[in-house]
């Protein structure tokens, strides 16, 4: 009886509350509140971030709006970047950061560092941009950078939005040694950023991305190791000064794949350091080419190795395949091989030059990064007749050694008639007839040479 009467009790209880709860939870859930897993990053409080959860794709999904970026272009958003940045790199899972599309973002010189508790995608589909020119950088900012990656090991950055260096007014500036605005000489160059760094990096993605006008190079990698780009389009004009598309020193284990690259300078220029590089499938130009170096400046060391270009088109640029040394400088390039390539309309469209000097007032010295073991073929097109087709001016005292040459074939852009090579202390071999024939190649080797005469073996 005892059972039956308290059991009589739950029943009446229930019935008499349950109406308010499930008006209280319904009305919750009509103006939007809802429970949501929480991140165990730290947010700050104001302004509460929208995007910090779990999706049911899984990774956790960052959008710099959540954490107060305006997006107007004009408004400083550097602020909520950094705060989105260190949410997405201290997540417990795979993070991104977003820049969402429709917005144009405007943010200052910065450094994003890691390392990071684990992969991060950095996810450009909205429009970045740094301050409108020197005027308006910030004092206490660096002018020789914009956005910085350090330490990070495993980020993909990806999108389909644009980033844009704004470069205009700082092409302007002198690059070398000029007048000030008093008329006395300054010796030094201008400080002109670079729009994306990565510094001592490792197992990176780039790819997809369009990137244009930067002030100096486009993407700049020093110090990485594990790099793969793919599917970038970057963008600048013929005349902008040093604005190479990707340049890579002291890196290694890179990849540079399906790309389309125009700019004032190097499509893709290969700094002292580098090793096992593979380039595949680029549409250059106008531009200065592909280029290793320059190395060797200021008597520097430089060792380059193993590199691959192949499966690309030159076109209407000032050279084709290069490379370049500073007279003085020391080490060695080898292994090179540059491997069913076509040009259009190229000046110097195969060219060594081991007395690189943009200034023309560089003094003979003896000592040379020495360049050996360098392959050419199935190279093809036009060049521009202002050049010969085929420069290899190498040193007197480190001269070039073991070039092989198979299935060239480079006709004037206009006109019917054939320049010669040029050659100079360049050793090798022509494996099959060159149009126009090389008949300037040395054959054989050189006298061994010593260390005493300059040589640095790398």
């Amino acid at each position: 009886m005892l059972l039956q009467r308290i059991t009589f009790f739950l029943i009446f209880i229930t019935c008499l509350f349950f109406p308010t709860i499930h008006s209280k939870l319904h009305s919750s859930h009509a103006n939007g509140k809802q429970w949501l897993p929480m991140s165990r990053t730290s947010f700050p409080t104001s302004p509460t971030p929208e995007a910090n959860s779990p999706s049911a794709n899984g990774p956790f999904v960052f959008n710099v709006k959540s954490f107060g970026a305006v997006g107007d272009g004009v408004s400083d958003d550097i602020q909520a970047f950094k705060l989105a940045w260190d949410a997405a790199c201290h997540a417990e899972e795979s993070g991104t950061l977003l820049v969402p599309n429709g917005y144009i973002f405007m943010i200052q010189s910065t450094i994003f560092t890691g390392p990071c508790n684990s992969n991060l995608t950095f996810k450009v589909d909205g429009t970045i941009c740094p301050p409108d020119g020197p005027d308006s950088w910030p004092l206490n900012s660096s002018k020789k950078q914009w956005l910085v990656f350090y330490r990070i090991n495993g980020m993909l950055m990806q999108g389909s939005g644009l980033i844009d260096g704004r470069g205009e007014k700082w092409w302007n500036l002198p690059c070398k040694p000029h007048k000030g605005s008093d008329g006395t000489k300054q010796l030094g160059p201008s400080d002109r950023p670079a729009a994306i760094r990565f510094f001592i990096s490792s197992n990176l993605r780039v790819e997809g991305l369009k990137i244009m006008n930067s002030p100096k190079f486009h993407f700049r990698f020093d110090d990485c190791q594990n790099v793969h780009v793919e599917k970038l389009i970057i963008k600048s004009p013929a005349l902008s000064p040093n604005t190479d598309g990707i340049h890579i020193e002291n890196t290694n284990n890179v990849s540079i794949y399906n790309s389309v690259i125009s700019n004032g300078d190097d499509c893709v220029s290969i700094g002292a350091g580098c090793y096992n590089v593979d380039i595949k499938n680029i549409t250059c130009g106008p531009s200065h080419g592909i280029s290793i170096g320059s190395l060797g400046n200021y008597n520097s060391r430089a060792c380059v190795s193993s590199i691959t270009v192949s499966d690309s088109v030159i076109k209407h640029s000032d050279n084709g395949v290069r490379i370049k040394t500073w007279q003085g400088g020391r080490g060695a390039v080898s292994k090179v091989i540059f491997n069913n390539i076509q040009m259009d309309s190229v000046r110097n469209p195969i060219i060594i030059d081991q007395y690189y000097c943009p200034s023309k007032h560089c003094h003979n010295q003896s000592y040379a990064v020495s360049v050996s073991n360098v392959s050419y073929s199935n190279i093809k097109g036009t060049y521009d007749v202002r050049s010969p087709p085929m420069r290899f001016a190498c040193s007197d005292s480190v001269p070039c050694t073991n070039l092989t040459l198979s299935e060239v074939e480079l006709l004037p852009a206009q006109g019917k008639i054939l320049a010669n090579p040029f050659c100079w202390k360049a050793y090798g071999t022509v494996q099959t007839l060159t149009t126009p024939s090389l008949l300037c190649l040395l054959e054989g080797n050189p006298l061994t040479l010593k260390p005493q005469d300059g040589v640095v073996w790398c």
